[in-house]
């Protein structure tokens, strides 16, 4: 997984990179990979960083836009104001300018990554009055923060405007710099959060995770971050290494068959003092899943009530008898709501696998941070078990699904990522009165 990858950056889009500990290295190392792309600053930006470009043009202000054939075929292309020697920096563009730039880009179909912010080379910094200037028209915005900047004082050798810091975090100065005290300001509407665009997806990128320890301390981090961004990526880049893409992941429950070859219905069947299907959600709560959707269908209304006072979507399926596709699609449709914020994948539970844990739910999202893999699932004993998780880039192949059949039908079209494990109870689900005695005796325990 590179950096363009784990950020879900795409070829057309319009990305602007704020914070410090390794802001502009992310910039040009996603132009790189993005290739024919535009890159310009809404700041300043050091001299010696336009080597970093393969061609860097000149844009004086009231002048034309540049030729930029070339910039259309190959390589990575700086576009700057000029270069202001008494402090060793290029200009910013002025915003009519990134106004013609970006219809440039758009027009012919070129990412267009954009410097908006400086950092003075610390790891960590607050944004001061004027910044960041990030554009209107920017639909993603990564906030870079460097891990080494853990554990040092709050003071200017180590962290760009402190006093900031300090007034936005609540730590004093000359204190050593927390984990929560750089989620607060991460997190701050005048702190991380300040001037991104309403439209824009929010994506916190922690760097020079350089140490297991610091990997570590930067996934625990993450799961702070994820309520205000829509991924959390983790990486070292000066030595050319993702670790992980940490994004929100659903868990759409398909309960709404009829149950037919059981003879009642399956998701109000007993399992340790409560109902197939409200076990089923409280486990994928339990493991951080979010949002979690009940699909409903045949008994909607009873099957509804064993759930209504968990924190879950209730999505009812009226075409319930044309097979588990319909599910599928309901529970996507939910999702894909305007209302609920967007998710980088979703495990679908069945129903009638009420041993199913916690702890697998979880491996299955780690593993899909990995490496953003599009599908991810258990492997028993050399045999494909359930639940799958299955990456957002797939959900419009689910929703085209039709007839009784589900994700099996899409896994043939995509590499599999398996997740090793030793729990024979993935491989079984209660089809009859047998399969449902034999549950009840196996003893399985979350």
């Amino acid at each position: 997984m590179n950096i363009s990858q784990a950020l879900r950056l795409v070829p057309s889009g319009v990305t602007a990179f704020t914070g410090g500990g390794g802001k502009t290295a992310a910039v040009f190392m996603a132009a790189r990979e993005l290739a024919p792309a535009l890159v310009t600053t809404s700041t300043h930006l050091a001299a010696r960083q336009v080597t970093l470009a393969d061609r860097h043009l000149l844009w004086m202000p009231d002048t034309p836009l540049p030729d930029l054939d070339s910039a259309r075929q190959n390589g990575v292309t700086l576009l700057t104001g000029p270069l202001r020697e008494d402090i060793a920096r290029v200009t910013a563009l002025t915003e009519a300018q990134l106004h013609t730039l970006h219809q440039f880009a758009a027009e012919h179909h070129l990412p267009l990554l954009i410097e908006a912010d400086g950092s003075r080379q610390k790891p960590l910094k607050a944004p001061a009055k004027h910044e960041p200037a990030i554009p209107s028209f920017a639909d993603t915005v990564i906030v870079t923060a460097g891990m080494r900047g853990l554990d040092r004082p709050l003071e200017e050798q180590f962290i760009h405007r402190p006093e900031i810091f300090s007034a936005l975090s609540g730590l004093p100065l000359g204190e050593a710099v927390s984990a929560d005290a750089l989620a607060r300001v991460l997190t701050h509407p005048q702190g991380g959060l300040k001037n991104i665009p309403a439209q824009a997806r929010r994506i916190a990128l922690l760097n020079q995770a350089d140490t297991p320890e610091l990997q570590a301390r930067a996934s625990r981090l993450a799961e702070k971050l994820l309520s205000c961004f829509s991924a959390v990526v983790i990486s070292s880049l000066a030595h050319d290494e993702i670790h992980a893409a940490h994004e929100r992941i659903a868990g759409i429950v398909l309960a709404a068959g009829s149950s037919s070859r059981y003879g009642q219905p399956k998701q109000l069947l007993d399992y340790r003092g409560e109902p197939f299907v409200r076990r089923v959600a409280k486990t994928a709560l339990a493991a951080g899943l979010s949002p979690v959707v009940v699909v409903t269908g045949a008994q909607a209304e009873a099957v509804e009530a064993a759930v209504r006072d968990l924190p879950v979507l209730l999505a009812r399926n009226a075409d319930w008898a044309e097979g588990q596709s319909s599910s599928v699609r309901a529970g996507l449709t939910t999702l894909t709501s305007a209302d609920v914020p967007a998710v980088g994948g979703a495990i679908f539970l069945l129903v009638d696998q009420p041993q199913v844990t916690v702890h697998v739910l979880e491996a299955l999202v780690s593993r899909h941070a990995q490496g953003l893999f599009p599908v991810v699932l258990p492997l028993v004993a050399d045999r494909r078990g359930n639940p799958v998780l299955f990456d957002r880039e797939v959900f419009s192949e689910l929703q085209g699904l039709s007839g009784d059949v589900g994700g099996r039908a899409v896994m043939r079209n995509h590499p599999l990522e398996y997740l090793p494990w030793h729990d024979e109870s993935l491989l079984f689900d209660v089809d009859n009165e047998s399969d449902y005695r034999k549950l009840l005796a196996w003893g399985v325990e979350p």
